[in-house]
């Protein structure tokens, strides 16, 4: 059970109806350096946008973003972490990858797959990063092309029962490439802002 981006949902047919709000959004920081980055783009964002200090896996959510590769690969970071809480999603996210991608999901898409528990029910795989465990540059956008996968596929997505919106409420996302990636902070923090802006923006008030 998966769901791809709004870009490949599309293809299927006429694009669902823009939901008339945004998902709860919580920004997750394990270090005060991320933390603060957060907290300093959520202020600046409208609609449903807080900060947790402390574990992804601490927040009550029906979805988890997974910043990992394009391969579907979760051996390092936070993605590590999910591979241990939820035994079997990396076998998931790598089947979903080359059921629909030919076995590489390209930075800027994302699916969706099952955890197998009550909640998070749902991990997003966004890619950060093309290989394991790369540098990515200081100019990168990769943030921003994450995140914004991230969105459209609560936007415009679809489970096998329906639209991802409608079993998605609340949405926890950690850093994006700011673990191994070496992505400044406040880089992803401000990417992460202009994504939301881009596919949420003032279309959908609090």
């Amino acid at each position: 059970m998966t769901a791809e981006s709004g870009t490949h949902t599309g293809r299927e047919g006429a694009q669902p109806p823009i939901a008339s709000r945004a998902p709860e959004l919580v920004l997750c920081a394990v270090d005060a350096p991320l933390a603060e980055a957060w907290t300093a783009a959520a202020e600046k964002l409208a609609g449903r946008v807080r900060v947790h200090r402390g574990s992804v896996l601490d927040v009550v959510a029906q979805a988890v973003v997974s910043p990992a590769n394009s391969y579907g690969l979760m051996r390092g970071g936070i993605d590590a972490v999910y591979a241990r809480a939820f035994p079997g999603v990396e076998q998931s996210v790598r089947s979903a990858v080359l059921a629909f991608h030919g076995g590489e999901l390209p930075i800027g898409d994302a699916v969706v797959v099952p955890t197998g528990e009550a909640e998070p029910a749902w991990l997003i795989s966004a890619p950060t990063m093309r290989e394991p465990g790369e540098r990515l540059p200081r100019d990168t956008v990769h943030p921003y092309l994450a995140a914004r996968a991230v969105f459209l596929t609560w936007r415009d997505g679809r489970l096998d029962h329906g639209p991802v919106r409608e079993s998605v409420d609340t949405i926890a996302m950690p850093g994006l490439g700011t673990g191994v990636g070496g992505v400044d902070p406040a880089t992803c923090a401000r990417q992460v802002a202009a994504a939301w802006d881009e596919v949420f923006g003032n279309r959908h008030p609090r």
